[in-house]
Parts: C-alpha cells; structure tokens; sequence
C-alpha cells in the first residue's frame, strides 16, 4: 500500500520543518540572524496510464492519464535575508548595518568570513575584533590615548585625542555585498562563508550605490517574527499528525484486508 511509504514521507518532511522554525524561535535574540524557511517538491510520479498515450487504434488519446504520486522531498532550506530592525546599545564599538552589505571578518586560518554581527570591541592591540577575537579585515587600529571614538554613516573611524583640535581618521569599515546573499554558507559564531553559489563578493565603502549605511550603538536584531513562526510551528505539527493519520488508517485496511475470511 502506497498510503504507508507517501505518509512516512510527509512526516519526516514535517520533522525537518519543525526543525527549522525551532531554529528560528532559538535564535530571536541574536544579533543579525537571518531566520530559514524549508521549502519541499513532489517525488517522481508513477504513470499508471501515460498522458497523452493513445487509448485504442484509431487514435484517440488520453486527456489525463493516471499519475500516482510518491510523496514529499525537501527542495531547499533557504535564508531570508530582509532586514532586521535597529535595537540601540549606546556601546561605542556596536555597529548596524542599515541596508545591504557583510562586514567582512578575517578568520585564524587567514581565510574571509562576512557577518551582519556588529558587535565589535577592541584587542589589547588596539584592533577592531569580533566577540571571539576575530580581527576586522580593515586593519583598523584605535589608538591607546584615544579619548573618544566616532563612527560615522560612511564607515570613517574618527578618534578624539588629548591636545588635537581635529579628530583623526584612523581608517574605514568597508561592506561586501554579493549577487545571491542566500547562497552564502553559515558556519557559526553568525558568520558566513563564500561560495559559487553566492557569487564572489564585491567591496565597496557604506553609504555609496548598493552598499548600506553605518549606526554607531546599534545592531540589528534577528528578523524572526514569533507570531509567524508559531502559526508555522502549529501548521507543521497539524500536519504531522495528519500524516500520522494516514499511516494508522493505512494500517487499519490491511489489518481488515488480513482478517477476511
């Protein structure tokens, strides 16, 4: 009975939906989350009566067929990258990105990383570095005797020193943005990885054509809504039982089918 293997396929297609609005609702409060959505296709279809084939010798041809379907596949589980709103922290070091763009991160191993994170603060260096120590690829360095540090819309890192009148230009933050923002490979720690799939990424300084803008004491929240993703939680697991449903029922007519005498 087809009924059995089509239900089982529905439940574990569930099971992963599930999986994914928890990992939403997991992640709410962190900064610069971009939630999941699973998405899922039909499997190949068994033709029983082919459409289009001819039905007798003169030629008349099948209008519909017969086509048995075999369940659900998962097609993708894709990132929705819209943007988050801006929560204030008045920490000097946070930053939000307002619009499009990556900060880009340089990991241990020498290789790039990209993160909407900007949580930043710095080394005992004086180095613009990550929650994990991870250096920011611009090399910006504050200096030791800095009295305040400004970061303004356009990246510019500004710093006040005792005894200048002017503030001085320590260096700038530069976004990268990439064709397929969703093709990017999440590793961890909200950083991301290039891949072919997102393109290769292109540089460019906040505020210009197709970059975002910089917040100083701000950072983006997560963009998971709690009430879409309850409403989703509770679909899935409606449908999971329906699924479940079918098995029992399935089970019931070949338990009937067994008993006939």
């Amino acid at each position: 009975m087809r009924a059995l293997s089509i239900a089982a396929t529905g439940m574990l297609a569930q099971q992963l939906n599930v999986e994914v609005i928890s990992n939403n609702i997991a992640n709410m409060n962190t900064t610069g989350y971009k939630r999941q959505r699973a998405e899922f296709q039909d499997l190949l279809y068994q033709n029983i009566k082919r459409i289009g084939s001819t039905s007798s010798e003169n030629g008349e041809i099948l209008p519909t067929g017969v086509q048995i379907g075999a369940g659900v596949k998962t097609g993708a589980v894709y990132r929705i990258t819209s943007q988050g709103d801006l929560a204030t922290t008045g920490n000097t070091y946070d930053v939000a990105i307002n619009g499009k763009g990556y900060f880009r991160i340089q990991l241990p191993n020498g290789n790039d990383a990209y993160t909407r994170d900007g949580t930043f603060q710095v080394s005992p260096q004086g180095q613009l570095v990550t929650a994990n120590g991870y250096v920011v690829s611009s090399g910006i360095t504050v200096p030791q005797d800095a009295r305040d540090v400004t970061i303004n819309a356009a990246g510019e890192i500004l710093v006040s020193i005792d005894g200048q009148v002017t503030p001085s230009n320590v260096g700038r933050l530069e976004l990268v943005t990439f064709f397929n923002e969703a093709g990017l490979e999440a590793v961890g720690d909200n950083m991301f990885l290039e891949t072919p799939a997102s393109g290769p990424a292109n540089v460019g300084s906040p505020g210009t054509i197709g970059f975002g803008s910089l917040l100083q004491g701000f950072v983006e929240t997560a963009n998971v809504n709690s009430v879409q993703e309850i409403t989703a939680l509770i679909t899935a697991q409606r449908a999971y039982e329906m699924n479940s449903k079918v098995i029992s029922t399935a089970d019931e007519m070949l338990s009937s089918t067994a008993n006939i005498r």
